[in-house]
């Protein structure tokens, strides 16, 4: 008999949630055959079967929290499921009786608590924690954290009153739980459908609260006159479509007027640590792609050293893995700074939240066509673009996220400049 565990899966990756079972019990699996989609935080992850056999018993269900390390599956090497049934049975208590305990004590009285508020529900608290909230018997939607996003964690649970440990007062919460679902309907008056956010969503939602919570964000704008940069495709897409395979689009521009920027205004592509201020001497910059399952930002890997070409199918690449749902964490983690498009959704202005740890991010927005003086007498329809900059006023004074601006725009308007300052 095997297990099917949920694999690590990145430092920062402690849980997931169970998205989707691409076997059932009784099915026949060899190694390397998917048997799940587990969501994370970030991405998500296919397990594979390490054993060939018969799946002999299914141990967590969709939609259900699970931690790494976690048992979640048998796999039984017999060809048939109901032969070796009795097997499993026998040797559960001696293989995994950490595992058995809590499925035979669900039942029970203490255990009802945890499970309304533990790991089926929308909160977010650590393995520890909802360890221990088992042990207590404590309902964790009644435990007060301290995290400013929500999550709970093992100091919180064991700091919570004794009031919430006998199962008669945890059980309280879920009597008005079935009403709390239908009460929204009931206020309405009309049909509405309530579907629960997933994984990636809660995650999108709290960290950007967390970042309007713990940067002082301000946003400067400018626009930028895309004549040149306009001229610049109409003249030399075909060939450079030829040449190195890829379109020559907007992003490759603005990713070299970014990291040029950066080299001026250093503050711009640094963190926050505790009191110190990390400045990093690497571009390394995410460019937001809208994904089905949310936003995602994969980060292109020293931009400053990739030539036009380079960054165009880096880019391509990471949108078709963001939108195939492909992407690795190491595809996710470290930028530097962030570059978001509104514009191809028809956004003409926007003011886009920080990516924290990330000091700044860039919005660009729809280009259009607007009367613009060229001087006291003439007046001349230009493709201009509205852009933004989102910073952490902590470390960025005012005065430099406008000049970093600005020499965006600069670079921007003048593209030969890119091949020497970005």
């Amino acid at each position: 008999m095997s297990e099917i565990t949920v694999p690590a899966m990145g430092e920062s990756i402690t849980e997931g949630t169970i998205f989707k079972w691409h076997v059932k019990e009784g099915d026949r699996v060899n190694i390397g055959d998917v048997l799940l989609e587990l969501e994370t935080d970030k991405v998500n992850l296919e397990i594979s079967a390490e054993s060939e056999g018969v799946v002999e018993k299914i141990l967590r269900q969709e939609g259900e929290n699970v931690t790494i390390g976690e048992v979640i599956g048998q796999i039984s090497p017999q060809e048939g499921v109901k032969p070796s049934a009795p097997a499993p049975q026998a040797e559960a208590p001696a293989a995994p009786p950490a595992a058995a305990q809590p499925a035979q004590e669900a039942p029970k009285a203490p255990a009802p608590a945890p499970e309304a508020g533990g790991e089926g529900s929308n909160l977010t608290a650590s393995p520890s924690a909802r360890k221990l909230a088992r042990e207590r018997g404590i309902d964790l939607e009644q435990v007060q954290g301290r995290d400013p996003i929500g999550r709970i964690y093992h100091d919180d649970v064991k700091n919570h009153t004794e009031g919430s440990k006998p199962a008669a007062p945890a059980s309280k919460p879920s009597t008005p739980a079935a009403p709390a679902v239908q009460a929204p309907a009931a206020e309405y008056g009309k049909p509405v459908e309530r579907t629960r956010m997933s994984r990636r969503r809660q995650t999108i939602a709290n960290r950007l609260v967390e970042a309007q919570h713990t940067a002082a964000m301000l946003t400067t704008f400018n626009e930028v006159d895309m004549t040149a940069i306009l001229d610049v495709r109409k003249r030399r897409k075909d060939a450079f479509k030829e040449k190195h395979d890829v379109g020559l689009g907007f992003m490759s521009f603005f990713t070299k007027a970014v990291v040029g920027a950066l080299k001026k205004f250093p503050l711009l592509n640094a963190e926050i640590d505790g009191d110190d201020i990390v400045v990093k001497k690497f571009y390394d910059i995410g460019i937001a792609v809208s994904a089905k399952e949310g936003l995602v930002v994969p980060v292109v890997r020293d931009a400053d050293r990739l030539g036009f070409a380079e960054i165009e199918k880096e880019i391509v690449n990471l949108a078709n893995k963001a939108r195939s749902n492909t992407l690795s964490l190491s595809e996710l983690q470290g930028g530097t700074f962030t570059i978001t498009n509104g514009g191809v959704f028809g956004s003409l202005l926007s003011t886009p939240i920080l990516n924290t740890p990330q000091v700044g991010i860039l919005g660009m927005h729809k280009i259009q066509i607007r009367p613009v003086a060229i001087d006291e007498e003439r007046m001349e329809n230009r493709p201009m673009m509205y852009i933004a900059l989102s910073y952490d006023h902590r470390i960025v004074d005012g005065a430099e996220a406008v000049r970093f601006l600005v020499t965006v725009k600069e670079l921007l308007e003048d593209p030969e400049s890119l091949l020497l300052e970005g």
